[in-house]
């Protein structure tokens, strides 16, 4: 038999005074948002070991993964990450002054710029990156690795539902 957590006795709570009420899908995602909680405070550490901020990583990631040459626009960003236009350029503002991004006008659209990765931008978003997948894998490291196919598969089946949801 497990032992009880803080959840356990929130539900004990409920069910005492609201006996009248399915709790079972308030007990499972209430464990879920507390392991979002955990998840979202290391991955807020390990970004500011990297001088950064969760929205600064993705925007670097983002980048990175495009591939050679390492160069996007700004609305295909913003499109990426479900972003504001606005929030994007606040990002790309604090990148650029760190100096882990440029910025240039696009040659073929005067209107537009061409945001690529500098050097040190490089080398930042590789090692957040290298320390991120090391989290992650220390996150899941309570499970087996039947049980963490068994999680995805899981969590999967749960977001093409809610995504067909109305709410």
């Amino acid at each position: 038999m497990r032992e009880s957590d803080e959840v356990d006795k929130v539900i004990e709570q409920w069910r005492r005074e609201r006996s009248d009420l399915d709790l079972w899908p308030v007990e499972v995602l209430a464990r879920v948002t507390r392991f979002a909680a955990i998840m979202n405070r290391s991955f807020d550490e390990v970004f500011a070991r990297h001088g950064l901020r969760n929205g600064e990583f993705d925007v670097l990631a983002a980048i990175r993964r495009s591939g050679p040459p390492y160069v996007v626009i700004p609305s295909a960003l913003s499109e990426q990450l479900m972003l504001s236009r606005a929030g994007m350029t606040n990002r790309l503002d604090r990148l650029d002054r760190a100096g882990l991004i440029d910025r240039r006008l696009d040659p073929e659209d005067r209107r537009s710029f061409l945001v690529t990765l500098t050097d040190k931008g490089m080398a930042t978003v590789d090692a957040a990156m290298s320390d991120h997948a090391a989290n992650e894998a220390a996150l899941l490291s309570g499970l087996s690795q039947r049980q963490q196919h068994q999680l995805d598969d899981a969590m999967y089946t749960l977001l093409q539902a809610a995504k067909n949801r109305d709410i």
